[in-house]
């Protein structure tokens, strides 16, 4: 009678263990998907930046303005050009993509690029 007696004592002594389980898979699962939209941000920060420095560079060689032309393209790409900067043929270009936020992440990414002729 005593093995009946034990194995009721036992049941649903799993459920603590499934519910913990449960709640770290849900964590690890928001982490992942932060660290996935942080990423996409960054990329796309780092596309819009590339575009607008050849945008820039190329509006400079047909005596356009580079940081006007850089600044369309930016936020065509949804980005923010902070800031634009013109030595000799080059067009050098920083800008920012508003990114995820989660347990207080304080920034946003932020890519630069540099375009011109090559020499």
């Amino acid at each position: 009678m005593s093995a009946v007696r034990s194995a009721r004592d036992e049941r649903g002594s799993a459920a603590p263990f499934a519910v913990g389980v449960i709640g770290l898979l849900i964590f690890v699962g928001a982490a992942l998907g932060v660290v996935g939209a942080v990423f996409v941000a960054h990329r796309t920060a780092q596309s819009a930046a590339d575009l607008a420095a050849l945008a820039g560079a190329n509006a400079l060689q047909v005596s356009e303005d580079a940081c006007a032309t850089a600044r369309a393209i930016a936020d065509r790409n949804g980005a923010r050009l902070e800031s634009c900067e013109i030595v000799d043929e080059d067009v050098t270009v920083t800008v920012q993509v508003e990114g995820p936020r989660w347990l207080g992440q304080p920034g946003d990414p932020v890519a630069e690029a540099r375009a011109g002729p090559t020499d």
